[in-house]
């Protein structure tokens, strides 16, 4: 067959993340690759019976199209429940509800994006995002890191080089993936100084930001914008339920507008009975709550993993030390290959995410991903076991 593709489709790979969790669905292999939240915590039984209370209610409503903006009782639910302890007033009305913040990502690049313009980000950045943002066939300027997050100082310099090409500033702040670092509030404010005086948009991705195990939660980006320039991502995928595809924006009316008018032309809306259980639940139960729970579980196995790999890792590999969140970041020496030494782990039954896919511009291969979240106590303590067999071949 000749399919004569559009030059963006021709461009577009399939995510390696997604490919290798393929992979991982056999039941021998102790996969440290997903960004999965563990689904025994799921509150499946409350779940259940909110949606009988909302079809016995509200089942007309709930089974009908809807606004595309979102049901207003669960804007209003976010703004009061999600946004304002992250230091963020507003009101329903600069909120809209998308199918899983993944929808955000995409529309931020479709609103902001042509071709050949510059993308700030992290470096090492999301996948997804990365993937996403690569369809419009930008130039990605990638910011470095350190123990902190994005350097501001860096930042600065790209935005004064690279002048008016510069469309996007996108970052995880809390917590990033891949590699579980956390900006500081000083920092956090100078990005939202930075794009009111380059009048850049900063995406702030936050979907770990519940997740924090240390400190109290820092106040978003957003908080300390003071003329529109941060549109905040949040989602329901790692506090709540992914498989309910909820999440929001959070901008500024002329700016939510183009968002709203994109999603009308890709879904009209996000699912009308899933808005509203997601509304009832926080009604009725208490999600900080819930949150809670989840914070001690993923803890723990934080702890787990991070101490399996000091004793079961050969010394000279580095990683991070997250405070919250589903990951923790590894270096190996520069010779080595994670994706050359992925077929030793898997004949081993453990994977893990090669980390030359985060960066953009390609390079940094002697890195990987490990998500602690999915997988149990005991899985994790073997998981590492066999994944530091494999990387002492390579260290003698």
């Amino acid at each position: 067959m000749n399919i004569r593709f559009s030059e963006r489709a021709k461009g577009l790979k399939a995510s390696e993340i997604r490919e290798l969790l393929k992979l991982t669905e056999k039941p021998e292999i102790i996969s440290f690759a997903g960004g999965l939240p563990a689904p025994e915590l799921f509150p499946v039984e409350k779940i259940k019976e909110i949606t009988n209370e909302v079809i016995e209610r509200d089942g007309q409503s709930a089974l009908q199209y809807s606004s595309t903006e979102g049901f207003k009782p669960l804007r209003e639910i976010i703004a009061k429940q999600r946004m304002a302890p992250a230091g963020v007033n507003v009101t329903a009305d600069e909120i809209a509800i998308t199918n899983g913040s993944q929808q955000g990502i995409e529309f931020s690049a479709k609103i902001f994006v042509n071709e050949g313009d510059i993308i700030l980000c992290e470096s090492p950045s999301y996948l997804g995002a990365i993937n996403a943002f690569k369809a419009y066939r930008p130039k990605f300027v990638e910011i470095p890191m350190d123990d902190n997050g994005m350097i501001v100082e860096e930042l600065e310099k790209a935005l004064k080089e690279h002048g008016d090409k510069v469309k996007m500033i996108y970052t995880i702040p809390d917590f990033q993936n891949p590699t579980g670092r956390t900006m500081p509030d000083d920092r956090r404010k100078r990005v939202a100084e930075l794009a009111a005086e380059f009048e850049i948009p900063v995406i702030e991705d936050n979907p770990y930001g519940d997740l924090i195990y240390e400190g109290e939660r820092h106040p978003a980006i957003k908080s300390f914008d003071k003329e529109g320039w941060v549109i905040y991502l949040g989602t329901f995928s790692k506090n709540f339920c992914p498989g309910l595809r909820l999440a929001w924006v959070c901008a500024k009316p002329e700016i939510l507008q183009k968002y709203i008018i994109i999603k009308q032309g890709v879904d009209l809306q996000a699912s009308s009975l899933d808005q509203r259980i997601a509304a009832e639940f926080m009604t009725k139960y208490d999600l900080n709550e819930h949150v809670a729970q989840i914070k001690k579980v993923y803890e723990r196995r934080r702890d787990l993993m991070l101490n399996s790999m000091k004793e079961y890792f050969p010394k000279d590999v580095k990683f991070t030390f997250p405070v919250g969140g589903l990951f923790t970041w590894v270096e190996l020496r520069e010779d080595l290959d994670a994706k050359e030494l992925m077929p030793e782990a898997l004949e081993q039954n453990v994977a893990y995410v090669p980390g030359g896919p985060f960066f953009p511009n390609g390079g940094h291969n002697n890195y990987f991903r490990l998500n602690y979240s999915c997988m149990g106590d005991e899985k994790i303590v073997e998981g590492i076991k066999r994944l530091g067999k494999v990387l002492e071949k390579h260290y003698k």
